[in-house]
Parts: C-alpha cells; sequence; structure tokens
C-alpha cells in the first residue's frame, strides 16, 4: 500500500514539475535589453526562382520576371534579371 502511495506521488510531483513554466520561459517585457545586443533588423525572406536550369536563390540586386516565348506566351520558367555587372548564377 505503501508503494502505491509513493508511486502516485511521485507522478503528481513529476506532473506538477512539467506543467508550470521555468523561470527562463516568461517573455520578456524589457525591450531596452534586445536593443543592447545588437540584434540586427528582420531580412526580408530571400527569394527564389525556378528557371530552366532549376529552382535557385535570387541575388538581392536582381528580380526574377516571368518568362515569355517570343510569340508572348508564358515559359512557366522564370528568367533573372540583373543589372549591370551583377552575375545570377554562383
Amino acid at each position: 500500500m505503501r508503494s502505491k502511495v509513493l508511486i502516485a506521488a511521485t507522478a503528481l510531483l513529476c506532473g506538477a514539475g512539467l506543467l508550470s513554466p521555468a523561470p527562463g520561459d516568461q517573455p520578456s517585457t524589457h525591450s531596452v535589453h534586445n536593443k543592447s545586443r545588437g540584434l540586427a533588423a528582420p531580412q526580408p525572406p530571400a527569394q527564389i526562382a525556378c528557371t530552366v536550369l532549376g529552382c535557385m536563390a535570387v541575388p538581392r540586386e536582381c528580380t526574377p520576371v516571368a518568362g515569355k516565348t517570343p510569340s508572348g506566351l508564358p515559359t512557366a520558367y522564370d528568367v533573372i534579371v540583373c543589372p549591370p555587372g551583377v552575375w545570377p548564377l554562383k
């Protein structure tokens, strides 16, 4: 009988420990703390272009454009357009 009570008490204490939040789990309300760390500003997600050569990340200076045939029909592939001096393939 004593072992059943001990098992029940142990299970109760372990369950209570799992449900209570740890001291470090609570969100910080101090925005000054985050600024003092020197965190970088969030970057926009990288663009992906699916070209004839496959899908790849587009350099930040370039833009993906929908590809078209000479008659103007869509090709279902993207074309990476970059300014002069920027090579889209790395």
